[in-house]
């Protein structure tokens, strides 16, 4: 699974963060990290921290990378 999230869509909410913090955490002020690799264990957590952001921010790619 491959993450990747629209910082210029992203207005900071934060529902990722409560969410799902072991894939993504806000640093400073107004900046969000993540992990764009995230395990596949926290596929589910990953899946509705996309879910329930407001902007649609977080794009998830499903697809095997491994291949």
């Amino acid at each position: 699974m491959r993450i990747a999230v629209d910082l210029n869509r992203c207005q900071f909410y934060a529902q990722s963060c409560f969410l799902a913090p072991e894939a993504f955490r806000l640093e400073a002020e107004q900046v969000l990290a993540y992990h764009p690799h995230p395990d596949d264990a926290l596929r589910e957590k990953v899946v509705r921290a996309a879910a329930a952001c407001p902007t649609g921010a977080i794009l998830i790619d499903h697809r095997d990378l491994s291949r």
